[in-house]
């Protein structure tokens, strides 16, 4: 079945308190979807963020992060108050997050809402710490630490808690408890409320594609609380680190940092940490798509005291053996593969072996430095079609800063007007195509230029800031995207169906008059 998405992280949801949250506006969002005649709504990874604000670097793998936190739904639960709410600064530009404003405000606001929290605990909170105590007790141990430790790395604390000294972290637990509890009392309300949300857009037939990044932030409650299954040295630090070798795009590669996993250690326990992390984020999405898949067959190791990904070199990944052993575990996985980038014949060879659908970049089909299997006729049915992805310039940012000729042959290929406005265009390359399923950045139906970019890969500062503003989100946009998906044969079953049994006017017409005629 045809289908089409939209990508839209919850931060860049409208919100009158400084950043997107799992609130109304959320729910608002799940109706323009429906209006629009989707089926998917895809957002970023939904955990804790950390140094430079990256969805992409977190705290932990199984957490979720406190700024969506909906704070007038706190507000209803009288935890909060509008008036508390409305007394701190959310930042000046509605259409930007400011994360250091964010910071400074939204963990205040939260203290209070904890003060309240405690004077009534709801029933089920114990129940929900017990529930998830495989990760949440390190989580909430990690960060109660870290704000003792004033914010440095785990790798910068006492040895006996770096090193996880059970006679330490008992202590700690002891000591730290009422914070321990505000972080759980975080994970409580979090998930609370993505349940709900879920449920409603759930319901709305809508499915949520979720992001789950291969690699974790070496300073996560996920290394802290694992390091065996880590590549580090006896003092704990990473012997190598993750990245991605010279290109096109970067004469110097890209540091990423992560620390690399013992594929070895995680195969002999049955890649334990990988089933858990799977099963959660599989609970938590409809759809899992997998970030930089290519390292499973072969990934890009970096000596950790390097200042640059030049001096990297290729190992080989678990492959095919890891995804048996999920699928043994957990069940046939819906997961979708972000295959982008350099491709050998063992990495193609296991994005096949998979079974899970790659990705198509329509953007990367007029770029010179890029191979042509981009161009939409050389598109197979079983993979998902981007005009972008989150690390893309926006369409109208891609028209105006791509080579010349990239932008001409662009133009006479999918015959792109100013008219129709070359953003609509571009993704009517991506909705016509043979795709089983196309996916579009909310930056690109709204028609926006660089300014809403969501990540520069390998820079720092800038990124994961843009919003979208309630008057850009309309009944009219969904309007012209429905009659887009009606003409590529993209509406979910439910629409095609409706549309079927709505008979004409001149049938209706029809039926009427033959009515009266054997009257």
């Amino acid at each position: 079945m045809r289908s089409s998405g939209v990508l839209m992280h919850i931060s860049s949801l409208p919100s009158p308190y400084g950043i997107g949250t799992m609130g109304k506006e959320a729910r608002k969002f799940a109706d323009f979807l429906e209006k629009s005649g989707q089926k998917y709504w895809q957002i970023l990874p939904i955990c804790p963020t950390s140094y430079g604000d990256s969805p992409y670097q977190s705290f932990s793998s199984f957490a979720g992060n406190p700024y969506f936190i909906d704070l007038e739904y706190l507000c209803k639960e009288k935890l909060l108050t509008k008036k508390e709410c409305d007394s701190f600064p959310w930042g000046k530009n509605p259409m930007y997050v400011d994360y250091g404003i964010m910071y400074e405000s939204r963990y205040k606001l939260l203290k209070l809402a904890y003060a309240r929290f405690n004077k009534k605990e709801p029933e089920d909170f114990k129940a929900f710490c017990e529930k998830e105590s495989e990760w949440l007790s390190d989580y909430a141990l990690f960060m109660a630490l870290k704000d003792a430790n004033g914010g440095v790395a785990w790798f910068e604390w006492d040895k006996d808690l770096k090193t996880r000294k059970p006679e330490a972290l008992e202590a700690a637990r002891k000591e730290y408890a009422e914070d321990i509890r505000f972080y759980q009392m975080l994970q409580y309300l979090f998930f609370k409320q993505w349940w709900d949300l879920k449920a409603y857009v759930n319901k709305k037939g809508i499915e949520i594609i979720g992001d789950v990044p291969i690699y974790v932030a070496g300073d996560s409650a996920d290394v802290w609380a694992n390091p065996t299954q880590f590549y580090l040295d006896k003092d704990l630090n990473p012997i190598d680190v993750a990245g991605c070798p010279p290109d096109a795009f970067s004469a110097d590669g890209q540091l990423w940092g992560n620390p690399l996993f013992r594929w070895d250690v995680m195969k002999k326990d049955g890649y334990s940490w990988w089933t858990r992390r799977i099963a959660a984020m599989s609970k938590l999405y409809d759809i899992v798509r997998i970030d930089h898949f290519r390292g499973f067959d072969s990934y890009y190791a970096i000596p950790a005291k390097d200042k640059t990904a030049k001096n990297g070199e290729w190992r080989k990944g678990p492959g095919m053996d890891l995804f048996r052993a999920l699928e043994k575990k957990l069940g046939k996985l819906n997961i979708i593969v972000e295959d982008l980038g350099f491709l050998t014949p063992s990495v193609l060879k296991l994005v096949a072996d998979s079974g899970f659908p790659g990705m198509k970049v329509i953007q990367f089909a007029f770029d010179s430095r890029e191979g042509s299997n981009y161009l939409p006729h050389t598109y197979t049915e079983h993979c998902v079609v981007y005009t972008g992805t989150h690390d893309n310039d926006t369409l109208l940012g891609w028209m105006k800063t791509a080579p010349k000729q990239s932008v001409k042959f662009a133009k006479e290929y999918l015959n792109l007007t100013e008219e129709e406005g070359y953003n609509w265009g571009m993704m009517r390359g991506a909705w016509s195509s043979v795709g089983e399923l196309a996916i579009v950045p909310m930056q690109d139906i709204i028609g926006l230029d660089s300014k809403a970019r969501m990540n520069t890969p390998s820079t720092l500062g800038g990124n994961w800031q843009w919003r979208a503003t309630a008057d850009q989100i309309t009944g009219k946009l969904a309007k012209r995207i429905y009659s887009y998906m009606e003409m590529y044969g993209r509406l979910p079953e439910k629409e095609v169906a409706d549309t079927k049994e709505k008979p004409k006017k001149s049938d209706k017409k029809a039926t009427e008059k033959s009515n009266e005629r054997k009257k």
